[in-house]
């Protein structure tokens, strides 16, 4: 059994709806952020020494994982059954793989250090203009891949959707993305699911806030 150390408003909303779409049985243990600080609690360190969410314990090897990108690989390796990714011999599982880099690696540190920066004021109105260039490029990259296609390897979902999807919401509600309509289009489209819902219900209220 895949239990899923929850954070309430955190990337660990992902997982839950990975295991929806793959209809695997999963359970859920909740942590609370402090309401002042919005740091994860100490118990998450019990778990895994970093003390951050999302991280799952699979019940069943006694195995921990942590990070985004390794729990969504582990997950589908045991329990996708060539589901949510492209053939590996295939081009587009290249793409796929670069998807899920690319998000951790390139694109949520543009977008954090963008808000973290922002809420600095004067102190950090210097670097402004070159964080908003460099979140642009990303937003523009994305923005094109998804001319003309439903999700980012084309007509069909893959886990490298639910990889960048924080990403696409958290832009949406700090920096705007009206500029990016097809970001907007596909991060619609992605709330539509009846598995990101049903992760949603079971994960509780999320904020972006």
């Amino acid at each position: 059994m895949i239990i899923v150390h929850h954070l309430n408003d955190s990337r660990s909303q992902r997982i839950l709806w990975l295991l929806e779409e793959l209809n695997v049985p999963y359970e859920i243990k909740r942590y609370q952020r402090d309401p002042q600080t919005r740091l994860a609690p100490s118990e998450l360190k019990a778990v895994h020494p970093l003390g951050k969410s999302p991280v799952i314990t699979d019940s069943d090897n006694g195995r921990v994982i942590a990070e985004s990108g390794a729990i969504i690989d582990y997950i589908l390796r045991r329990h996708g059954n060539g589901r949510l990714q492209p053939d590996p011999v295939s081009a587009a599982y290249d793409d796929y793989v670069h998807w899920l880099h690319y998000t951790a690696g390139s694109a949520m540190p543009a977008l954090i250090l963008k808000i973290t920066v922002s809420r600095l004021g004067d102190a950090g109105a210097s670097l402004g203009p070159h964080l908003d260039n460099e979140l642009s490029s990303h937003l523009g990259y994305i923005n094109d891949k998804l001319e003309g296609r439903n999700y980012l390897l084309g007509d069909e979902l893959t886990a490298a959707d639910i990889q960048l999807s924080f990403f696409g919401e958290l832009a949406s509600a700090r920096t705007g993305i009206a500029s990016y309509p097809n970001i907007g289009a596909w991060v619609n489209r992605f709330q539509a699911r009846l598995p990101y819902k049903a992760a949603l219900e079971r994960g509780g209220a999320h904020s972006f806030a």
